[in-house]
């Protein structure tokens, strides 16, 4: 009975251990699991793992890491319970700045990271928007960046910040409207483009100067003057003059263009010139023959070798000598003609005044006036002189 008992008692403390053996291997098995979550660009997975180190992890889950990329944890370091191990992979991203071309390298979710990394100002026109995705990127990310510039306009110069790259875009921007004739001059750095007329690459410092140019253009009729030549002539007492051929002038006709540059207005140019009259020139002859000696005692009366000495002494007495003179009282030059004196006698195809015309002239108008009346029309100082 006893040894009966001493069986029974060992099968059941045999069972008893090797359910003990179970339970401490299940119990050893289970403490060596980890619950962790692995994200990658933000997509979390839970796993389960006896991995002891995050290296291990990221190699049981065929996680691989490229040189750029960013996780949170070293590689060797020991992996814990309830871990996150975050990993941010490298994005390659062409970004072209102020028309630059770069690779930018980020590990950034979307445009704003890659703006925000590249360190720009503020103000920067992105062309793309700042919350897109940069894993749904397929347009290239261009970024301008704001640039000091002086503007002048009509002569106006101010100071403005723009990201435009080119004049065209800068005048759009600035809502300055250009015609085809109006000039836009380019400054950077020292070297000057001008008349620009398409897209020029601007850049920081940059002076753009618009001129406001207006074209005119007009058919016009205008007058040629006439030549005037001296003929000696040895039949007139010297100093005497005499019109043989009376000028007339000429007719051009004109095609003229003028350019207004910011409201100053330039010289005209002639583009087309054609004569549709001739001028006539005029001849006047001029007398040579000596003076011949007075024979007679009188001294008071001049001989007509000697009217070149008597109009002079005449203009003396009239004008005190001044044949320019032109005083206001309605009486001109050295021989004191009236204005319808002098077209009366033709003295306006020398000048439109008799104090206009040279002493010579004045003197062949007045021997006109001579010989119709006499030495009276100059009632008192040929008097005085003995003319009459």
């Amino acid at each position: 009975m006893t040894h009966l008992l001493k069986k029974t008692w060992v099968k059941y403390l045999a069972q008893a251990l090797a359910v003990a053996v179970v339970i401490a291997g299940a119990v050893f098995y289970i403490s060596g699991q980890k619950s962790v979550v692995v994200s990658v660009d933000g997509q979390r997975q839970e796993i389960t793992t006896r991995a002891a180190t995050v290296g291990a992890l990221l190699e049981q889950q065929d996680v691989a890491l490229a040189e750029r990329d960013e996780i949170s944890a070293a590689l060797d370091s020991e992996l814990a319970d309830q871990q996150l191990v975050d990993i941010k992979r490298n994005k390659s991203i062409e970004v072209t700045v102020d028309g630059t071309e770069r690779v930018v390298h980020t590990t950034g979710m979307t445009v704003a990271d890659v703006v925000e990394q590249l360190d720009l100002d503020k103000d920067s026109e992105v062309s793309l928007d700042e919350d897109m995705q940069l894993a749904a990127l397929s347009d290239e990310l261009e970024v301008i960046t704001p640039k000091e510039m002086t503007l002048v306009v009509k002569d106006k110069k101010k100071k403005i910040a723009t990201t435009a790259l080119t004049v065209k875009q800068l005048l759009a921007d600035e809502k300055i409207k250009v015609d085809g004739n109006d000039e836009i001059n380019v400054k950077i750095k020292d070297e000057t483009d001008k008349d620009v007329k398409d897209s020029v690459k601007l850049a920081a410092g940059t002076t753009v100067e618009v001129i406001d140019v207006t074209v005119k253009t007009w058919d016009e009729t205008r007058d040629i003057d006439f030549e005037t030549k001296k003929v000696k002539d040895s039949s007139l007492d010297k100093g005497d003059t005499e019109v043989k051929t009376e000028g007339k002038k000429g007719e051009r006709e004109l095609t003229l263009r003028q350019e207004t540059r910011n409201g100053k207005k330039g010289e005209e140019e002639v583009l087309k010139s054609k004569v549709t009259k001739k001028p006539v020139a005029e001849e006047i002859r001029v007398g040579t023959k000596e003076e011949k000696k007075e024979t007679s005692t009188s001294k008071n009366t001049p001989t007509p070798s000697s009217i070149s000495s008597t109009w002079a002494a005449l203009a003396k007495c009239e004008s005190g000598g001044n044949w320019s003179i032109n005083t206001g009282n309605g009486y001109y030059g050295g021989l004191q003609f009236s204005a319808s004196s002098w077209r009366n006698v033709g003295g306006t195809r020398y000048a439109p005044l008799p104090h206009q015309a040279t002493p010579q002239e004045q003197i062949a108008a007045a021997e006109v006036l001579r010989r119709s009346g006499g030495w009276g029309h100059w009632p008192s100082c040929s008097s005085k002189l003995g003319l009459r």
